[in-house]
């Protein structure tokens, strides 16, 4: 009787175990997290109702198409081309023809401290065509670094050759300065996001008066990503733009102001 019940005690005891060896497999700890993929490669694509650059119109209050296609790695390295429809140099008489914005860049970007971003890179913007007699071409070549808070950032870009082209006083403009201070803020969970910019554009031997190229912009507006259905992730935005920049040298030959306030709307896309 005494085996028996020793026998019985084993078994229980047994049977115990094994169930709290299920019970523990069925309520493992969550796996981890996929890690960071170490190659990403993305495209974008939007349909503006007019390309504002830093303030100013390319596209002389015409819609825009624009896309491009971005590589980066895990370990913070990417590069990227992107490209836009645009008007302005043959509106200001600089090109035979040219209705393309094709810029290339590439760069490095991490965080630290948590919640701050650093970003360092270079920007190379190609205009395809013909540039009129004595117009210098508008192709330009930027450095910039920028750092970034939680949803606020700001940055800086250094140009190396003439700014666009640009030379109000006949002297070289590179050494031209861009600062741009940018806020992308999230309401709540709605989806909206609320995006706010204040730039200054620095331009070396800019000229004075009604040719003068300097000047401060701004913009404001809002922005909603498409949760779900046929247009999920299709962001829908509109803002406005303005600045302070003189009529007179953004002012084109059909006597459109290029530096005039207006609002835009858009539909964009990454894929």
């Amino acid at each position: 009787m005494r085996n028996a019940s020793k026998a019985l005690l084993v078994a229980a005891m047994t049977t115990a175990a094994f169930g709290a060896s299920v019970a523990h497999a069925q309520t493992a700890a969550p796996a981890a997290a996929p890690a960071t993929p170490e190659h990403t490669l993305t495209a974008n694509g939007g349909l503006f109702s007019e390309y504002i650059f830093r303030g100013i119109s390319q596209t002389a209050g015409k819609p825009a198409v624009q896309g491009g296609f971005d590589y980066s790695h895990s370990s913070g390295i990417y590069l990227g081309t992107w490209a836009s429809s645009i008007s302005w140099l043959q509106d200001f008489g600089a090109y035979t023809r040219s209705s393309l914005e094709w810029d290339f860049y590439g760069g490095y970007k991490g965080s630290f401290a948590d919640d701050f971003s650093y970003d360092v890179g270079l920007l190379y913007y190609y205009y395809p065509g013909t540039a009129n007699p004595g117009v210098t071409k508008a192709d330009t070549l930027e450095g910039y670094v920028g750092i970034g808070w939680k949803w606020l950032s700001a940055k800086v870009s250094y140009n190396f050759k003439d700014y666009f082209g640009a030379k109000p006083t006949g002297a070289g403009t590179d050494g031209t300065l861009y600062w741009d201070f940018s806020a992308a803020y999230p309401l709540g969970e709605s989806g909206v996001t609320l995006n706010a910019h204040y730039g200054i554009l620095d331009v070396k031997n800019d000229g004075s008066g009604a040719g003068k190229v300097s000047y401060d912009d701004w913009r404001i507006g809002l922005g909603y990503t498409i949760p779900d259905g046929f247009m999920k992730g299709v962001e829908v935005g509109a803002y406005y733009s303005g600045n302070n920049a003189e009529e007179g040298f953004y002012t084109d030959l059909t006597g459109y102001n290029t530096a005039k306030d207006r609002g835009v709307i858009y539909l964009k896309k990454t894929f």
